[in-house]
């Protein structure tokens, strides 16, 4: 027995699809990347309008940390001017109890100070715009490495860091956190800060209450009030050049840390040799064949 298939009665019958007519080439928004590469191994690219395009956190991590870091030791040298400025006019007060000072010697003194003194407060809150930029990056960065959702709420690091005086407090705690998640550390574990953030805690809370302080004492009226605002200014320069660098070694310690593969400091690889491989079959060149 042999069983033969035919089509039912009654059945309708496929229609021939009409061929298209011809449009010209295929066209692709972007470079086509499906097959294999021409090379055994090369660096990812990124395609403009595919989703390769993004950058991802740890890519945007080490770009903000490079202008971070930039920013800050500049801040940290005109900090330290400014200290400087600070300090050459108190020993010129010291010095006006015995004798006149030269005009033109109050005047560079002055200058120093003021134009110093203004290019650090410009630069200050330039840096900590792209230093809280940098955190919160960072806290994502680290977020996606380790699978595990920040352990504060976006909200709470923003009033951790721009409210004066509880930022003296929380800032610390929340760089600890960073760092503890940087070093993939279990989260059911007290963070637990190295010395590096004690150490910038410590130079960011003296800076607070030395700003406060100096804040405060300006107000007062008197010659020694005067002097001793100049002093405390001084002072506070120093404090804030030693925050700011602090800070440019944090940013690069969390930053190598989070994303350690930076492709300005990678070697291109390049195949020297090849030892043990089988040796490739060649066919047989023709005696005809064109040398």
């Amino acid at each position: 027995m042999r069983w033969v298939a035919t089509t039912p009665a009654g059945a309708p019958r496929p229609r021939r699809a009409q061929p298209r007519p011809y449009l010209g080439p295929p066209s692709y928004p972007a470079p086509p990347r499906w097959g294999f590469p021409h090379l055994t191994w090369r660096w990812p690219t990124a395609v403009p309008g595919t989703p390769t395009g993004a950058q991802a956190p740890a890519q945007r991590l080490r770009m903000i940390a490079r202008n971070a870091t930039t920013v800050l030791w500049t801040l940290a040298v005109l900090a330290t001017i400014a200290a400087i400025g600070e300090f050459w006019r108190y020993a010129l007060l010291v010095d006006s109890r015995d004798s006149a000072l030269r005009p033109g010697v109050v005047g560079t003194s002055d200058a120093l100070v003021l134009s110093f003194s203004l290019l650090t407060f410009v630069l200050a809150l330039f840096a900590f715009a792209v230093t809280l930029w940098w955190l919160f990056v960072a806290r994502s960065a680290a977020a996606e490495d380790s699978g595990l959702e920040p352990p504060r709420p976006a909200w709470q690091v923003v009033l951790g860091t721009l409210v004066p005086g509880p930022n003296l407090v929380l800032a610390g705690s929340i760089l600890a956190e960073l760092e503890h998640a940087a070093l993939r550390r279990p989260a059911d574990v007290r963070p637990r800060p190295s010395r590096l953030v004690f150490g910038w805690w410590a130079a960011w809370v003296g800076n607070g209450v030395l700003l406060a302080l100096t804040v405060v004492w300006r107000m007062r009226d008197g010659v020694q009030a005067d002097a001793d605002g100049v002093v405390l200014s001084g002072l506070t320069d120093l404090a804030a050049a030693t925050v700011a660098g602090l800070t440019a070694l944090i940013v690069r310690r969390i930053t190598r840390l989070v994303a350690p593969l930076d492709d300005a400091e990678v070697r291109m690889l390049r195949v020297v040799r090849v030892s043990g491989a089988p040796a490739v079959g060649r066919r047989p060149r023709p005696r005809t064949a064109a040398r």
